[in-house]
């Protein structure tokens, strides 16, 4: 059975690919049990990459493996592997677009003990500003798994953005799956919720809630932040008199941007974001302690639906 951690579905998915496919090689900046890469190191030590703490350093070498024809995964925490890294990211892989995958492991406020320097809220706005730059980021471990099947061949690098906690199982097992592709995972007429990553379940908790009231709400499941599907995201706004956004990651530059964005020129009923403010993280004795200090509740989804459906903001 699949574990609910997505860290542990990632390790063996990429051991799962290893075994696949000779070309992947794993590059590890100094948190390799963290990460999970380690599994790939128990299982290929010829093909297993310590680097240190220098992530600019791996970005750079993964850059020359992509280069003759290997398929590089490189890991850190999501805050290092799209900051530290940055310029190499954009120079060495993005513009050539080079197939290097990398792994932004304990996203977003999930590794919550270690606090702002350590909770990347902006690695998402980072990633989806590079040209050439897939950004995937999955609900549950049973996205993870499928969204790393889908990696050997998909051409350019992509950022896979992990959470470090156990999540929810939300993804329709037997669905087949796709990059690209907005789920929706329960159907309704009176609002439309798009959210990726842990705030799928909270969404779908808020439905649920909401129903017992009368309101109808529509969950998608955005996993693929970029490419975004517009023609998607129009067709599952149509039709209702509410639309919210919901991300554990910054309001500025992430799902609800993107969602924004893709709405533009076509006429759509009011829309409100679900996210952390413009603001770093904080360090707090648990995960869900610091969900409700930001708000990325079920109940602060359910507030945010009701308050554009009586025609007002949060």
């Amino acid at each position: 059975m699949t574990s609910p951690n997505l860290r542990s579905a990632y390790g063996a998915s990429l051991v799962r690919l290893g075994t696949k496919d000779k070309r992947v090689v794993a590059l590890e900046a100094d948190l390799g049990k963290s990460t999970q890469s380690a599994m790939f190191q128990a299982e290929f030590p010829d093909r297993y990459f310590q680097m240190g703490i220098a992530e600019q350093n791996m970005a750079s070498t993964a850059a020359g493996f992509a280069l003759t024809g290997m398929i590089p995964f490189i890991h850190s925490f999501a805050v290092f592997a799209t900051g530290r890294d940055y310029d190499q990211l954009r120079n060495s892989i993005c513009i050539p677009n080079l197939p290097v995958r990398i792994c932004g492991s304990s996203a977003g406020l999930s590794d919550f003990g270690d606090g702002k320097t350590h909770q990347g809220i902006e690695d998402v706005a980072l990633m989806r500003a590079l040209p050439n730059m897939t950004v995937l980021c999955p609900a549950d471990s049973i996205e993870v798994e499928k969204m790393m099947d889908c990696l050997l061949d998909w051409p350019g690098p992509v950022y896979l953005r992990i959470n470090r906690n156990d999540l929810p199982f939300v993804s329709p097992a037997d669905e087949p799956y796709s990059i690209g592709k907005v789920t929706m995972l329960r159907d309704g007429s009176h609002a439309a919720v798009f959210a990726a990553g842990v705030m799928v379940s909270r969404s779908l908790e808020a439905a649920t809630a909401l129903a017992t009231e009368g309101i109808s709400v529509r969950v998608l499941d955005v996993s693929t932040i970029k490419p975004l599907d517009r023609e998607a995201i129009i067709r599952y706004a149509g039709g209702v008199d509410a639309i919210v956004t919901a991300e554990e990651h910054s309001i500025i530059g992430g799902i609800g941007s993107a969602v924004v964005e893709a709405l533009r020129g076509v006429s759509h009923a009011p829309v409100e974001f679900v996210g952390i403010p413009d603001s770093f993280g904080i360090s707090a004795e648990g995960y869900p302690e610091l969900l409700v200090h930001f708000g990325l509740t079920s109940d602060a989804v359910a507030s945010t639906i009701k308050t554009l459906l009586k025609g007002g903001r949060k």
